[in-house]
């Protein structure tokens, strides 16, 4: 497919207001797909650097687009993180937006402007397929597991949806599709509890049955047992529907291909967010990619995403609709290695660093936390083998899709999001002004200068072997001499931490 040649003016300025996007001529609407792995750290992809486990697949999406070097989620968790992405605006500026429990009420609330809905103003038929974690339902612990789930993704710009209730270490462990349970038989209920005593002591936990365990868990992680591994929270009933873990790559992976063939439309295009449940905890791959790497079950997880996105990729080139699809490879955060499971992944880790340079990892306001792998394939429109250091967020993934569909973005509507569609495909090396980082504590980019704001606590977690960045002095960094965070130069660079303390707050106070 040849497109006309994208005609932009200037970018959105730094901190920007809401305005209607200049229109980007294209010769159609593309179909757009968003990949977004869970807890794969930059350093975890062959294609930046890794050599203990091969991703040929991400490779290939890499060599045929831009390889990002600087793209930030907003927070270093996965529930904000996605909240964010999805709305354009950044989860701390709105309440209950933390790590979500398994039956958390929905948090993006159909009310909300979502990336989807604008998304769908401009024709594009949508789905999210895989894990969500942003809750389902109106309130919390009331959810009709057993009927219609509501409010559900369809209130929220999704035409279609098949999701992971929640997330995998976290029950109940069934697939939604739709906002119905799959599979689940009438005469077996669901009920799901987040007590802190089991109530019902005729479910087997991890705690108290270890024999029946195929991953013991390290921390936490020792409730209601389901295929060998315990989880977070309590559950009985619906065994017809409970998912097996060594097949969850398979399945949503089956259903995202089924979305693509099934919306293989010229006339109008699609929009798929594809989240996968690779590289989170509880770590179970098939037994196809057991042992294709050295390091356990987390590097083979990380085999087992990237064959997800090559069945993605192949799909869209047998179809024939791979020259009009931009598509994004990204991460929901940084890396974790230990996160409450002994899968052997600490163990035979080796040499390979899964954040590479940077320090911090998953819940850390480091680099580690929150620079994630990102790779954009758009033929035609982004130059292949391109590699960038434009400073990007996840939070504008909204405004930069706006501008490619033309749809007039609201004042009110993705707030924090800017509209970066030249950076995005290769032309502006810049990016952002200031790229705002979040866990615990904030931190602020701007080029070179990265400004961490104190605030008291452990600044390191033990459990998660995670430095955390919490300091009750402040922090600045120089990260082009200092990638790694270790030599904090504030006390040498005062009018630095003054300025961009000063733009942090500014940021944070806007509504």
């Amino acid at each position: 497919m040849n497109y006309k040649k994208i005609t932009l003016l200037s970018s959105i300025a730094a901190l920007g207001v809401s305005c209607a996007p200049e229109k980007v001529e294209v010769a159609k609407l593309p179909n757009i797909v968003i990949i977004n792995a869970d807890d794969l750290g930059f350093g975890d992809l062959s294609a930046n650097g890794a050599t203990a486990v091969s991703t040929p697949n991400i490779d290939k999406v890499a060599s045929e687009g831009v390889r990002f070097t600087n793209v930030h989620t907003t927070s270093a968790t996965s529930t904000p993180s996605r909240f964010s992405m999805l709305t354009g605006k950044y989860a701390w500026r709105v309440q209950g937006t933390g790590v979500a429990p398994g039956d958390a009420a929905m948090i993006v609330k159909p009310e909300m402007k979502t990336l989807p809905d604008m998304l769908q103003r401009a024709g594009y038929t949508t789905a999210a397929v895989g894990k969500w974690h942003l809750g389902l339902g109106d309130v919390r612990g009331e959810q009709d597991w057993n009927g219609n789930i509501t409010p559900g993704l369809k209130d929220i710009g999704f035409d279609y949806s098949f999701i992971m209730a929640a997330t995998g270490d976290r029950v109940p462990c069934v697939y939604v599709e739709n906002s119905r349970v799959v599979n689940l038989d009438p005469n077996d209920p669901i009920t799901v509890s987040y007590a802190k005593k089991n109530p019902f002591p005729d479910t087997p936990t991890g705690k108290d049955n270890p024999e029946m365990l195929k991953v013991h868990p390290s921390h936490g992680h020792d409730q209601t047992l389901i295929n060998g591994i315990s989880r977070i929270g309590f559950m009985k009933g619906g065994n017809s529907a409970l998912w097996v873990d060594e097949d969850i790559a398979d399945r949503i992976t089956e259903k995202a291909v089924s979305f693509i063939k099934d919306n293989n439309n010229p006339d109008k295009p699609f929009f798929l967010y594809f989240a996968t449940n690779d590289v989170h905890v509880p770590r179970a791959p098939h037994s196809r990619f057991v042992g294709k790497t050295d390091m356990g079950a987390r590097g083979d997880a990380i085999v087992e995403f990237d064959w997800s996105v090559g069945e993605i990729v192949k799909t869209l080139e047998e179809l024939g609709i791979a020259d009009n699809t931009l598509l994004i490879i990204t991460s929901d955060n940084g890396p974790i290695v230990d996160d409450g499971y002994h899968d052997e992944s600490v163990l035979r880790l080796g040499d390979h660093k899964p954040a590479g340079d940077l320090h911090g990892g998953k819940y850390s306001a480091f680099e580690g936390g929150t620079r994630v792998p990102t790779f954009l394939r758009w033929p035609g429109m982004a130059k292949p083998q391109t590699v960038s250091d434009a400073a990007i967020s996840q939070i504008d993934f909204f405004k930069s899709f706006a501008e490619i569909a033309g749809v007039e973005v609201a004042a009110d509507e993705a707030p924090d999001s800017q509209s970066l569609v030249d950076a995005l495909i290769g032309v502006d090396t810049k990016g952002r002004e200031y790229v705002v980082e979040h866990a615990s504590t904030f931190a602020i980019k701007q080029g070179d200068w990265k400004y961490i704001k104190p605030k008291k606590g452990a600044p390191y977690h033990a459990w998660t072997n995670t430095y955390t960045a919490l300091n009750e002095e402040p922090q600045l960094y120089n990260l082009k001499d200092d990638v790694g965070e270790k030599n904090n130069l504030a006390e040498k660079h005062p009018e630095k931490v003054a300025a961009l303390s000063a733009a942090l707050e500014a940021i944070i106070s806007q509504e």
